[in-house]
């Protein structure tokens, strides 16, 4: 069964650091791009970051780059996000998706992590 699973979200005051996991079951993450993606209450889901499967490239949306920085453990079979300098507006469910490309579509979604910043 291919399934993915997030795990690492929390309660964290503004300008602090998670770092969440993506590890996979049922299937190999050196053939897949990863993404991340979060949605807010109320709000549409939205693409956070990438990576590609091939060599690595990356892609940040303009309001996490410098911030969050994504990296694959293909010997884990996970992906993290480091998440840093965090905001009050960065709150959100945190979602990891597979994918053929980087930025591209994906799916197979985990249940998703709770990212909370708040003072």
């Amino acid at each position: 069964q291919v399934q993915l699973v997030e795990s690492g979200g929390g309660l964290v005051q503004p300008g602090g650091s998670l770092r969440l996991s993506c590890a996979a079951s049922g299937f190999t993450l050196d053939y897949y791009a990863i993404g991340w993606f979060r949605q807010a209450p109320g709000k549409e889901r939205e693409g956070v970051s990438c990576i590609s499967s091939s060599d690595g490239s990356t892609y940040y949306a303009d309001s996490v780059k410098g911030r969050f920085n994504i990296s694959r453990d293909n010997a884990k079979n996970t992906v993290y996000l480091q998440m840093n300098s965090l905001k009050p507006e960065d709150t959100a469910v945190y979602y990891c998706g597979a994918g053929s490309a980087c930025p591209g579509a994906y799916d197979n979604f985990g249940q998703g992590t709770q990212v909370t910043v708040s003072s």
